[in-house]
């Protein structure tokens, strides 16, 4: 059995952080200074934050809850929403096993705790998931980058 652990990031954590950002560029092609910078400027508050995930000590997933994303920049109605499940990554070689899951659940749990009531969150790839986690479509959109699905989960 492995043993799992999830750590909030501070913006002392250099090496996770680059390792994330390494993640990101590839996956999505997401500059690393911009995934640095967002992640070191996180307010002290802890309401927005990153998480990463590891098993037996070794990174394999991370998520965060975010005030901001893209997407309201390309659609400006989205705009109203301020809590986002965002950037959830799952390295390739352990997709599949339900650390997705796992990880999304941590993020949400701990946002709950937080007392926040509601996330949003959009993906072109991973609604399924969503689903069964107990998100709900909002609404779908073509953009320029594809199709995706805007979702919200009331916690």
């Amino acid at each position: 059995m492995f043993e799992i652990k999830y750590q909030i990031l501070t913006k002392d954590d250099h090496d996770i952080i680059d390792l994330i950002a390494g993640w990101y560029f590839v996956e999505w092609n997401i500059p690393k200074q911009h995934t640095i910078k967002k992640v070191k400027g996180f307010p002290r508050n802890g309401k927005h934050f990153q998480v990463i995930m590891t098993m037996d000590d070794i990174p394999v997933a991370t998520g965060g809850h975010y005030y901001h994303v893209g997407l309201p920049d390309r659609e400006p109605k989205f705009s109203i929403y301020k809590n986002w499940l965002a950037l959830v990554y799952t390295i390739p070689d352990n997709r599949k096993k339900g650390l997705g899951a796992l990880i999304c659940n941590y993020i949400q749990n701990h946002v709950k705790k937080l007392g926040i009531k509601e996330m949003y969150l959009f993906t072109d790839t991973a609604e399924s998931l969503y689903e069964r986690l107990g998100w709900y479509q909002l609404e779908r959109l073509l953009l320029d980058t594809g199709k995706i699905v805007v979702m919200k989960k009331i916690l």
